[in-house]
């Protein structure tokens, strides 16, 4: 596995690569409303993408009755499968779990994948969003007073001496910024929310408008996010793949992520 950042790139890649397997050591759970469809203890991590693992939960700790098997055997990424549908809840959700064949060749072979959006998923007695999070993964949130601006077309929108840096595994820094320090007549509020398993929700985005021009969904803010990165609460940060950002007079070059 070749762990080394790309030429040009200033922070670490992602420590893992597809199919790689790992144990879990956590309880994990999986609700539909009351009903407990997997308590498990045996759970195992397994990348389908570099960036961040998928549970898989043995068979054996399923409540097979909630299986429903939709005769469709296939041979997926990691082996021999057959999709069921789940009903449990008082409904029935189709082709959401993949049961691998117990006695397939393939990494996943005595378990299952659910789909994460079927079920409420707990680690220990935590509720989990979005996707497990990566035992590889690490975040720190630190105070600096480097001079960070932002500009979109031309336009300074951001400009300041005392933002907090978030350094994710496999993430270019993001720069949070004090809200006074945001040249918020730019800012146009926007609908969207997202979930970060590592910062929580999202509690506002927003579009830049510079002249006749509206960039859609530039920035966020977690307004109350996890204890770990709570020093980010209340603070801007702008996605450095679409804008022009400078620190302490260097304009960086815009990563190439996920996310561009």
């Amino acid at each position: 596995m070749n762990n080394t950042a790309p030429f040009g790139q200033d922070y670490p890649p992602p420590a893992t690569e597809r199919g790689r397997v790992e144990p879990c050591p956590r309880r994990v759970r999986g609700y539909v409303g009351p009903d407990l469809v997997f308590d498990t203890l045996s759970a195992r991590y397994i990348w389908e993408v570099p960036y961040y693992p998928h549970y898989y939960v043995p068979l054996n700790d399923v409540r097979t009755d909630f299986l429903i098997d939709e005769q469709h055997p296939q041979r997926a990424q990691f082996g021999a499968s057959r999709l069921h549908s789940l009903s449990a809840g008082g409904r029935v959700q189709q082709s959401v779990a993949r049961v691998f064949d117990a006695d397939g060749d393939g990494i996943a072979s005595g378990y299952v994948r659910f789909e994460w959006d079927c079920l409420e998923w707990f680690e220990e007695d935590e509720r989990i969003y979005e996707h497990p999070r990566s035992p590889y993964a690490r975040l720190d949130a630190l105070r600096s007073h480097r001079h960070v601006r932002v500009e979109i077309d031309g336009v300074v929108v951001a400009d300041t001496h005392s933002p907090v840096l978030l350094f994710e595994t496999g993430l270019p820094t993001r720069y949070y910024i004090d809200r006074t320090d945001v040249a918020m007549q730019y800012l146009v509020p926007s609908e969207t929310q997202t979930v970060c398993p590592y910062k929580g929700s999202t509690s506002a985005y927003w579009s830049v408008r510079v002249g006749e021009a509206v960039h859609a969904d530039l920035a966020w803010m977690y307004q109350y996010p996890l204890g770990a990165v709570s020093r980010i609460a209340g603070l801007i940060a702008f996605y450095n793949e679409k804008v022009d950002i400078e620190v302490d007079g260097v304009r960086l070059a815009r990563p190439v992520t996920h996310m561009s």
